[in-house]
């Protein structure tokens, strides 16, 4: 039977090294411990994405990025961290752009194209529908 100090220690371990999941096992006795992380960890307020800012309109010079899937969008990878890009930004393909949440799977948003990001459409903790714009970029 495992005792308090060393569920302490095993706890400690996780955190320490950054996991999200252990199991320590010893003859037939068995333990795992998990802990959220990453955006989902500290509660973010619920909104919708109508209540997010005006869409600009776009031109030939101006391109957007829409969620690809129904979820909840984080702009940065932890809640205490910086975002993934501001504006004025330039990203180029595979560059992050965002985290959407989707049944506590959190899923990189990637940048397709090169561009520096005008606009942010969406707020942080607001959940997005399939195809809810995000992002408004310059193309570049």
């Amino acid at each position: 039977m495992l005792d308090l100090d060393e569920l302490r220690r095993i706890i400690r371990l996780l955190k320490d090294e950054g996991l999200s999941e252990i199991t320590v096992a010893e003859g037939e006795n068995r333990i795992t411990v998990r802990r959220e992380t990453g955006p989902s960890a500290a509660p973010v307020p619920q909104r919708t994405a109508a209540s997010s800012v005006d869409v600009p309109p776009q031109d030939e010079g101006t391109f957007m990025v829409t969620a690809p899937l129904i979820g909840t969008f984080y702009s940065r990878p932890a809640p205490d961290a910086d975002p993934y890009i501001s504006p004025g930004s330039r990203v180029k393909p595979g560059d992050t752009l965002c985290v959407i949440e989707a049944m506590k799977v959190l899923n990189e948003i990637k940048a397709e194209a090169p561009g520096r990001l005008e606009q942010v459409l969406v707020e942080d903790g607001e959940t997005v529908e399939y195809g809810a714009p995000l992002f408004l970029f310059e193309k570049e």
